[in-house]
């Protein structure tokens, strides 16, 4: 077992949906100087995604929290400072809420041209975003075992990131439909337990040899052990439209990360439950989000969500002051309070309705301009 401290270092990715900003619906076709211009101002950290309606933007490897949202930024400035030349702005959600997935149109890549060409239906309607945080563990033991006992926390991670109610104009009735989208795709969810990085690797080996995947990079589990860098990558939470929010979760990750380190070195470790266990709380914090509690496996009972995050907080306030991140791992308390992208998307919405008398198609269109405007918050 090896006791020597991982790197811990910080990457984010976060995909973006581009709007036009008078119609407020998707743009389907971009106008394709916009990647080279996003290019040139963040170093080649902004790509195409699946959709031409969506872009990507992806940190440096950041040694602490506050370089890592300096990064972030940085570049979420430089993709609204860009965009904006062409009347369009990036929304930071991981659903638009009424545009139509039948009418967008896939980048020509030969990744995602293949993509389409083998799923057909199934990846016509990925108009989906998400936020993928990058820790860096570099050892293949380690990062194995830590994505075992990791599994039991990505649900609290959704819970708090949750930013896709809406669905092709409609209330879905879940605070993260987005991941109801991503499961039918194959090598998606909880990853399976494995006892080692070899068994990991033989797991790889059979797929590609059976001609399945081309690599590692078409397995998209909630956490995986990435194919391009030695991290864990961790890709369940919906993109956050705050950056406060979105640093939240990546303190998190990372504090959750260490102490279970910290564990492993006492020759402890976290209790590893059955998935069918695991995707009970997933399912909850999809529909509910943090509103209706997680269950406690220990106790066989629902928690309340703010009992649970006050004693995850507990747990990991040694890491905090580790990585400097008290204030952002602290803001758990804040999303419980005031919620998270979802509910602010859903009380705007309900409001206009309500209150104001708009039609529908009205009030989702005030939800875009809140999302506009939050993306924007911060930067």
């Amino acid at each position: 077992m090896s006791d020597l401290e991982p790197t811990f270092t910080i990457g984010i990715e976060e995909e973006y949906l581009l709007v036009d900003k008078e119609t407020l619906d998707l743009c389907r076709e971009p106008p394709s100087t916009i990647m080279d211009e996003c290019r040139e101002f963040c170093e080649g950290q902004v790509t195409p995604e699946f959709l031409r309606s969506q872009i990507e933007i992806n940190t440096k490897p950041c040694r602490t929290i506050a370089e890592a949202r300096s990064n972030l930024v940085t570049l979420r400035k430089a993709v609204i400072d860009v965009t904006e030349r062409y009347n369009l702005a990036p929304i930071a959600a991981s659903t638009h809420p009424f545009a139509s997935w039948h009418e967008q149109k896939y980048t020509e890549k030969e990744r995602y041209q293949i993509l389409a060409r083998d799923m057909q239906a199934i990846a016509r309607r990925l108009l989906i975003c998400g936020m993928h945080v990058h820790v860096g563990i570099d050892n293949d033991e380690l990062r194995i075992d830590l994505m075992n006992q990791f599994v039991y926390f990505l649900p609290y991670l959704l819970a708090l990131s949750c930013s896709s109610p809406f669905w092709g104009g409609e209330k879905t009735g879940l605070y993260s439909y987005r991941l109801t989208v991503f499961d039918a795709v194959q090598r998606t969810g909880i990853p399976e337990r494995f006892v080692s990085f070899q068994e990991y690797e033989r797991y790889v080996a059979i797929l590609k040899k059976a001609g399945l995947i081309e690599d590692a990079t078409k397995i998209w589990w909630d956490v995986r052990p990435s194919a391009r860098f030695p991290t864990l990558e961790i890709r369940i939470a919906d993109v956050c439209t705050l950056i406060d929010d979105a640093m939240c979760i990546t303190a998190l990750s990372i504090c959750i990360m260490r102490m279970l380190f910290r564990l492993r070195k006492n020759n402890q470790r976290w209790r590893i439950y059955a998935r069918m266990f695991i995707n009970e709380n997933r399912w909850r914090a999809m529909r509910y989000s943090s509103d209706e509690g997680l269950v406690d496996f220990g106790k066989g009972e629902i928690v309340p969500f703010a009992e649970a995050s006050t004693e995850l907080l507990d747990l990991l306030r040694e890491d905090a002051e580790f990585f400097d991140c008290a204030r952002e791992i602290h803001r758990m308390h804040y999303i419980l309070e005031n919620g998270t992208s979802a509910h602010r998307q859903l009380q705007t919405y309900n409001k206009a309705v309500e209150e104001g008398g708009k039609s529908s198609k009205e009030a989702l269109c005030e939800v875009v301009e809140v999302l506009v405007t939050e993306t924007k918050a911060g930067t």
